[in-house]
């Protein structure tokens, strides 16, 4: 038999210099889950490209990853996509959703997502981790954890029996569990300061963030470092069910 089989649910538009150097998103996520005897597959779903009903069960788990486009929106291809979380749900297969995926993952299973009274929340955050968590707890993580982040939406709230997970000073919820088999992260820990860096410049070019706040973020960024090991073994003990 072989071994564990995951889907990557792409959400976004890619810039030819993360393809080229990152391999895409899906690159930058294999790069940071992926282990030896796995098998990784992409599927485009902003391009409604999605997996068929009766391939699904052979997955062990998905990942949900960043978009430009709306968690709050109603396009065609987001419609599908909440239709497929919450099969999964209903499945108990194992899905990990990050930054957009998070919002997506909240709206699937009830909550609410907007845009973030706080506007943009771009650059190194840090991130306070609840002390009831017994995820954390067994992983014997910190009360603070940073790590990147670039969003202008978020979950405003959540419903009945999501636990949430971590907070910061500009969003009320950084993380959230749904049972055992989901959770969703506002950040970025896939990320590198590169990475982001690129974003900020595309963004600027796109007149979505003025240049006076993208000389903020880079300073920023400079500044401090993402905890980026740290989220990595948060991430892959969960989809991978290590606790």
């Amino acid at each position: 038999m072989g071994g564990k089989r995951f889907g990557v649910l792409l959400c976004a538009e890619e810039s030819d210099y993360v393809k080229k150097k990152y391999g895409g998103y899906f690159g930058v996520f294999v790069k940071m889950l992926a282990e030896e005897g796995e098998t990784w597959d992409v599927y485009r779903v902003s391009n409604c490209e999605f997996p068929d009903d009766d391939e699904i069960g052979n997955y062990d788990g998905f990942v949900i990853t960043g978009s430009c486009s709306d968690a709050h929106g109603n396009d065609v291809w987001i419609c599908k996509l909440l239709n497929l979380l919450r099969k999964l749900d209903s499945m108990k297969k194992k899905v990990l959703g990050i930054c957009f995926g998070h919002q997506i993952l909240g709206r699937a299973l009830g909550g609410k997502v907007g845009r973030a009274i706080s506007g943009w929340d771009i650059g190194v955050t840090t991130v306070h981790l609840s002390s009831s968590s017994k995820l954390f707890a067994s992983l014997k993580m910190p009360n603070l954890l940073s790590v990147i982040e670039c969003h202008r939406d978020e979950v405003w709230e959540l419903p009945p029996r999501v636990e949430v997970m971590a907070w910061s000073e500009k969003t009320g919820i950084e993380m959230f569990r749904h049972g055992d088999h989901m959770m969703g992260i506002q950040g970025h820990p896939e990320y590198t300061k590169d990475i982001l860096l690129h974003l900020v410049d595309r963004l600027v070019q796109r007149k979505y963030i003025m240049d006076s706040y993208a000389d903020e973020v880079k300073a920023n960024v400079e500044a401090s470092e993402p905890e980026r090991e740290a989220w990595k073994k948060l991430c892959i003990s969960f989809l991978k069910g290590r606790l």
